[in-house]
């Protein structure tokens, strides 16, 4: 069951979904969206974090453009890319980072707090993972780092892994044959965050971008399912479940 929440920001209201596991409590993850929006495919991988028993909410990072509803139709990506390329991202941080303070404070929420980004929500949850450890946090209380992040294809990394660092214990997942980000692009990320002993880093052969996502063409069932089987077994080590 999903449930329809607002978490307050410096403008306004922002809206998100949020996931309780069977047994109402636990550590919490925010799950942070591709370009098309919290999808139905990224409110199945909620759905299925929850199950593992997991506090989830899942933002609706667009909201500031009015968006607040799934992209779809043959023109999505067109669509996603237009939204981003209009977005503040430096309110997106912000809101993201609101989000995840939001669940701390969540009564359901018993443990640590992770973030699980994909595609644009996989390079946001890195910059709101460095925005959290750098202290900077506008003057409020209760801020603290996250606990874990798991990165699927972060598209913004490239911009991002030479100048911001994250210390918390992080997955990245990328496919070297994304149409997005090169090879060597994906090796210099590498190199970059696994200066980090906290890092993990696991490449797909032959996987394109948004390789996970099972309702696009890009779907690589069997790196879907590694990355997945290594996302739980990351997130179960570094967010256990009581």
């Amino acid at each position: 069951m999903t449930e329809h929440v607002t978490i307050p920001t410096d403008s306004g209201d922002l809206p998100a979904h949020l996931w309780l596991p069977p047994s109402g409590h636990g550590p919490g993850i925010v799950v942070l969206q591709e370009i098309f929006g919290v999808s139905d495919y990224i409110q199945r991988r909620a759905a299925q974090l929850a199950e593992m028993g997991y506090v989830v909410v899942a933002p609706e990072i667009f909201w500031r453009l009015g968006v607040t509803s799934p992209v779809e139709g043959d023109d999505a990506l067109q669509q996603g890319m237009g939204l981003v390329q209009r977005l503040d991202w430096d309110a997106a941080v912000a809101d993201a980072a609101a989000t995840v303070e939001w669940l701390r404070g969540r009564d359901e929420v018993t443990a640590g707090v992770g973030a699980v980004g994909f595609c644009f929500g996989g390079g946001l949850g890195y910059a709101v993972a460095a925005h959290l450890e750098s202290g900077d946090t506008g003057g409020t209380s209760g801020r603290g780092p996250l606990d874990a992040l798991v990165s699927y294809y972060g598209s913004a990394l490239p911009g991002l892994h030479d100048t911001l660092t994250v210390t918390a214990p992080s997955l990245h997942h990328f496919g070297l044959a994304d149409s997005f980000i090169d090879t060597d692009t994906v090796r210099r990320i590498e190199a970059s965050v696994t200066q980090q002993p906290a890092t993990v880093f696991e490449t797909y052969a032959g996987a394109d971008h948004a390789f996970d996502n099972d309702d696009m063409p890009w779907h690589d069932p069997a790196s879907g399912a590694l990355a997945w089987s290594t996302t739980t077994q990351f997130l179960r080590e570094r967010l256990p479940v009581s």
